[in-house]
């Protein structure tokens, strides 16, 4: 079981414009290989899969959202994106876990790869707290070293304070001893966002599920009242108010414009529903 992993670290937002705003707290994320969470398992007495436990990882809470396979789900996304060079390899979700029976991921990245282990797509699934969920779906073609970096239009509601229009950036490296994730979101407004998601490596082991326990009590929990606390106070600050849409289904933007060792694409408004 050499695909999973403990990343300990923080996640900082800064909000540049008009109304200024920013905060950092320290969280902690599971890299799980899809192939090997039965596995897992097995392995430990605090993690279980779909099944609850002190932490533990359910289809339900990614892809299509009703509880059926999350690594199908995404094999047929990259069929219907004409990735199927992605397919056969590692497909690696980095995720919050749930604590205690109870999780919010605002950003899930599922890194998909191609059977001779070279990284090919990357799904980004987007959460926001109205219970609805967006993926941006794009090739890794050029990396510039082990740096990968995509653009992607903004399709999805995310926060009643950040504009829905505009793009988001994405600039990663592929998860090994050190993580790290930044995004930034440009509105034509001048309002921008950046966040990023940094931390060091640790085993997928009990031991390590302890120190997480102990290290970072209830943190699912403070994920989701941060985001509210932080709400609140843009509010204060007299940031403008975008009430959220209706509820829809989930969906799914690809990439377009691209070949398989082509150049790196944008993307196109084209969506899948799940």
């Amino acid at each position: 079981m050499n695909g999973a992993r403990i990343y300990f670290g923080a996640v900082m937002h800064r909000r540049l414009g008009r109304v200024r705003h920013g905060f950092r707290y320290r969280v902690f994320s599971c890299l799980l290989d899809l192939d090997e969470i039965h596995a897992l398992d097995r392995a430990s007495r605090l993690f279980s899969y779909n099944r609850w436990n002190v932490f533990s990882f359910y289809d339900r809470d990614h892809g299509a959202g009703d509880g059926s396979s999350v690594k199908a789900w995404i094999e047929n996304h990259l069929i219907a994106a004409g990735l199927e060079h992605a397919l056969g390899g590692r497909i690696r979700l980095l995720c919050f876990p749930r604590i205690w029976g109870y999780v919010f991921n605002p950003l899930s990245v599922f890194f998909c790869e191609a059977p001779d282990g070279r990284l090919a797509a990357i799904l980004y699934e987007v959460s926001n707290t109205f219970g609805q969920r967006h993926s941006y779906l794009m090739p890794v073609v050029h990396p510039v070293g082990d740096v990968i970096e995509h653009t992607a239009a903004k399709q999805f509601y995310v926060s009643p304070f950040i504009s829905l229009d505009g793009e988001y950036r994405f600039r990663l490296k592929p998860p090994d001893d050190r993580l790290s994730i930044a995004i930034r979101q440009a509105a034509p407004d001048g309002q921008s966002l950046h966040a990023v998601l940094s931390g060091h490596a640790a085993p997928f082991a009990d031991r390590t599920l302890l120190r997480a326990l102990f290290g970072y009590p209830l943190m699912t929990v403070k994920v989701i009242a941060a985001i509210h606390w932080e709400a609140l106070r843009l509010w204060i600050k007299g940031a403008p108010f975008s009430p959220p849409p209706l509820p829809g289904p989930s969906r799914v933007t690809v990439a377009a414009g691209f070949t398989p060792g082509g150049t790196s694409p944008n993307v196109r408004g084209d969506v899948q529903n799940d």
